[in-house]
């Protein structure tokens, strides 16, 4: 784990936030913040972030981004309906035009043999258009999955905003 690649990669997204006038949110449950961290070290953050969502509970996710109780106990919280669901509500709660949303099994426990310790969903929105969503396996301890998530977070937003 590099936290200074992340760096870099909230680097270049703030060129390009900045350039294009856009505001960041997040939506995060399993990396806690870390996201909304990393943008946020950087010097001049708030011209391109605007907030972060730390909704760890299925509660916090209803409460606070409006998530739909019926979604999480039909598909559970590590599921892409949850995560276009937090993305959506980040988007129409908060002031920004960007986000993203995370929801995984970081571990140790928790997982099960059809969502094992590593899977992390996430979804990135932009605007009106229609938010894109992924699902990764990662490997590694807990630690290692939430870096890998938060990567892959802010690797996905660059590549929105860059179009």
């Amino acid at each position: 784990m590099n936290e200074e690649r992340l760096r870099q990669l909230a680097d270049r997204l703030a060129e390009y936030c900045i350039a294009q006038r856009h505001m960041l949110m997040t939506a995060e449950s399993c990396t806690g913040g870390w996201i909304a961290k990393i943008c946020t070290d950087l010097p001049g953050s708030s011209r391109w972030f605007e907030q972060g969502f730390v909704t760890y509970s299925n509660r916090a996710k209803e409460s606070m981004l409006g998530v739909s109780a019926e979604t999480l106990s039909e598909h559970g919280a590590v599921s892409e309906p949850v995560v276009r669901e937090m993305v959506a509500g980040a988007l129409e709660l908060g002031n920004g035009d960007l986000a993203v949303a995370i929801s995984g099994i970081a571990g140790p426990g928790g997982g099960t043999h059809i969502k094992p310790r590593g899977t992390v969903w996430v979804a990135w929105q932009s605007g009106d258009r229609e938010a894109t969503a992924r699902c990764f396996h990662f490997e590694g301890d807990r630690a290692s999955v939430r870096f890998q998530a938060v990567e892959v977070a802010l690797k996905g937003l660059i590549e929105l905003v860059r179009g």
